[in-house]
């Protein structure tokens, strides 16, 4: 192993330094069940978690090591690797600042940059591995979920750790689908959109049955929305100015500024800062920005 393999390692232990332990869940006067609980060996039951059946395993650290560690060889030159717990164990693998700036270049004043994400929930599907990109110009941490190509599964058996081989060629396989990456946001970037029609169809205008205050929130959304896009259309040299003589615009520009506002603005802002940068990414994958995407590659 490299050396920044083991220092991805030593993140994902030192972040991850518990056991996610299965106990029997009892009814009244500890009426036994067929059910079992999933426990956090440091803060206790684990919330929101549906309960498992006797044969259920939960993954351990040492199995999401093993997957940090075959991203981090597949990557040529140093990377960076942030880890997050929610019900469930997420790794953000990518370049180094300045690595990544050297080797990726997409397009002029908008770079976007190619990133790994493991997650482990427990929800008995295994674990997912999926490239996304990492965009410098609204600092959106994101992936395209309508390609298949950019996700795979992997069971969480207990031949994981010695099947680093065959865990290495699959985040091989999903950094060579970097380059379908980066056509698919060049064509969105050629295509163009009706902006006010493509905000209509992620997020509806009211009727006239509802609240003001509901009528207000949508307004205020939309108008965030939009500044966000006239903001990166300056910084990029697309336009000089607002104007509402303009319809339509990039396709691209369109879909980061729904993508923007639902990782930036729509998140809790009481949530400590470094979960906050996680739960933008995973927000990422949430319908309304899914449907933005596909809009704009529909465009």
């Amino acid at each position: 192993m490299k050396i920044l393999a083991r220092n991805a390692a030593e993140t994902v232990e030192n972040t991850f330094d518990f056991t996610i332990d299965k106990f029997p869940l009892f009814g009244p006067d500890n009426m036994p069940t067929d059910q079992y609980g999933l426990f956090h060996s440091k803060t206790g039951y684990l919330k929101g978690v549906k309960s498992v059946s006797p044969r259920y395993v939960p993954h351990t650290t040492g199995q999401v090591v093993a997957l940090t560690n075959a991203a981090a060889e597949v990557f040529d030159g140093e990377i960076s690797v942030k880890c997050h717990f929610n019900n469930g164990h997420f790794v953000n693998i990518k370049p180094t600042d300045d690595d990544r700036r050297n080797m990726f270049n997409v397009t002029q004043g908008d770079n976007v940059f190619p990133r790994f994400m493991v997650s482990g929930g427990f929800d008995g599907r295994g674990f997912k591995a999926s490239i996304g990109y990492y965009r410098d110009l609204c600092d959106n941490l994101s992936m395209m979920r309508s390609v298949s190509s950019f996700s795979q599964s992997i069971r969480h058996t207990s031949g994981l750790l010695p099947a680093m081989d065959e865990l290495i060629g699959t985040f091989s396989q999903l950094k060579e689908s970097w380059c379908t990456l980066t056509d698919l946001i060049a064509q969105m970037q050629q295509r163009t959109v009706n902006m006010q029609e493509f905000l209509n169809k992620i997020y509806p205008e009211p009727t006239d049955d509802v609240s003001g205050r509901e009528i207000t929130m949508h307004k205020t959304k939309s108008k965030l929305i939009m500044n966000r896009m006239w903001k990166e259309l300056r910084q990029t040299g697309q336009i000089q100015q607002n104007s509402d003589n303009i319809s339509s615009v990039p396709a691209w520009f369109a879909y980061n500024a729904v993508q923007g506002y639902e990782q930036h603005d729509a998140i809790r802002r009481s949530m400590p800062t470094t979960n906050q940068r996680f739960e933008r990414i995973l927000r990422a994958a949430n319908p309304q920005v899914l449907q933005a995407e596909k809009l704009a590659l529909a465009a």
